[in-house]
């Protein structure tokens, strides 16, 4: 079987994620790159050249002072070439009889301009010249081959090279720096905003109190913020009302109940009597499960869940039923922000589905950086994928596909659904390796 392509890198894929480092690419790459076309175009049109000519320039005067020497060559000649090679072209020339060409350099690297003078000098004069550019100071040093010894002269670096340019690549680099510098403080106090805004809505997601949000940033992010205030006020009152509308429910409900069940209480036993108090003790447990996932998570504050313990508390509880459950595979002291009861209970309701459709129950436990996943798989009649989301319905009860499920109203999968939403998760269902049903709790664990 042929392995599967390799998929292909491409440019994007190497790009930055976050807004913080796209926005600060956006404008520090177009100015960087722009300073960097600028810098080169001035080192090669105008650094260069002009290098360039000012070293033929000192080409021409060092091949003149030997040209002169040569034709006269005496102390007194060279006495008189030293004082105009001083004053007026301001060079240092010295005659060093029987004397090597080459002298150990201060460095064994020089400028890349030095090539000029070079060319310049072994042109003008037809010979051979050492020169080295490499020592501190502010002056060169060139040694031209003469008769019986060397010609050493000592020329200033800015008849040499000109001085321009390194003085413009550091104006440059100075600027580029300083428009990062500057660009990072802004892009960071414009990006902050959205971070604490984007940090706001997922605590709130999660069933956190978030609290007030400072608008702050640019007029869009205000708005956004603004706007996530007023929804999330919208959401508290909402939950409030319904609260409040369903203990009042329970207690209407719950009343005449007691009295029913009182009432039956004193009756004589009898077939009749029996049915009822059936009749009234589904009735009860469907308003406590109607209660239970119409209340939601109001009712309790968010702390640091270990999912490890909560799963084998789980696992325990429904062993002791009779039910042949077990942990298959877990990681130790797994822990994400959560409501701990609401957690258990949506563990609960799906552990105890598995073990009511199953004769086999195993629960596995992972963990990525990202994300914490529990799964649950049972060896029972499982449901058609086209059932899955039909499942997850409140009072589905599914009788059709799995004939066994007797017990409950049909909320125990909406409840942990629900649950799992509210943490910023979500359950899935799919065919379990076992033969049945896999339904598959994932959290996501905070950086």
């Amino acid at each position: 079987m042929d392995a599967a392509p390799k998929p292909r890198m491409r440019f994007r894929d190497i790009l930055p994620k976050g807004l913080y480092w796209r926005t600060l690419l956006i404008i520090v790459a177009p100015a960087a790159l722009l300073q960097l076309i600028i810098t080169l175009v001035f080192l090669d049109d105008h650094w260069q050249a002009t290098s360039k000519r000012m070293s033929q320039g000192v080409a021409a005067d060092v091949a003149l002072i030997i040209q002169l020497y040569e034709r006269n060559p005496t102390q007194e000649n060279f006495e008189s070439l030293r004082e105009y090679a001083m004053r007026p072209l301001r060079l240092e020339i010295e005659l060093q009889p029987d004397a090597e060409l080459a002298i150990p350099r201060c460095r064994g690297w020089g400028s890349t301009l030095d090539g000029y003078l070079l060319r310049a000098l072994q042109s003008d004069i037809s010979r051979e010249v050492w020169y080295d550019s490499t020592c501190p100071g502010p002056q060169v040093l060139i040694r031209v081959p003469i008769e019986n010894g060397v010609l050493q002269l000592k020329a200033y670096r800015d008849r040499v090279q000109a001085r321009s340019g390194p003085l413009f690549v550091t104006w440059i680099s100075g600027a580029t720096i300083f428009l990062i510098i500057v660009s990072v403080i802004f892009i960071r106090n414009q990006v902050r905003p959205i971070e604490n805004l984007a940090d706001a809505m997922e605590r709130f997601g999660r069933g956190e109190d978030t609290g007030y949000i400072r608008a702050r940033g640019a007029r869009e992010v205000r708005g956004a913020t603004l706007a996530f205030q007023d929804m999330r006020q919208r959401i508290k009152k909402h939950i409030d009302q319904r609260s409040q509308l369903l203990a009042g429910v329970s207690h209407d409900l719950r009343t005449p109940l007691t009295r029913l069940k009182l009432q039956l209480a004193m009756m004589p036993d009898s077939p009749e009597i029996e049915d009822i108090k059936r009749d009234l003790a589904e009735m009860e447990e469907t308003l406590d499960e109607y209660l239970t996932f119409a209340k939601g998570l109001a009712d309790e504050t968010p702390e640091l869940v270990n999912i490890t313990k909560v799963v084998e508390e789980v696992v325990a509880d429904t062993a002791r039923g009779g039910a042949d459950v077990a942990i298959e595979s877990g990681a130790a002291s797994i822990s994400t922000p959560g409501r701990a009861r609401a957690l258990k209970r949506c563990l609960a309701n799906l552990i105890d589905n598995a073990a009511a459709h199953g004769d086999r129950v195993r629960v596995a436990i992972s963990s990525t950086e990202t994300a914490i996943t529990v799964s649950v798989d049972d060896n029972g009649p499982g449901i058609p994928e086209e059932l899955y989301e039909e499942a997850f319905r409140p009072f589905s009860r599914l009788d059709e596909t799995r004939s066994r499920n007797q017990k409950g109203v049909g909320l125990g999968l909406a409840i942990a659904r629900d649950v799992a939403r509210s943490h910023g998760g979500d359950i899935s269902l799919s065919q379990s390796p076992l033969g049945g049903l896999r339904a598959a709790l994932r959290l996501p664990r905070p950086a």
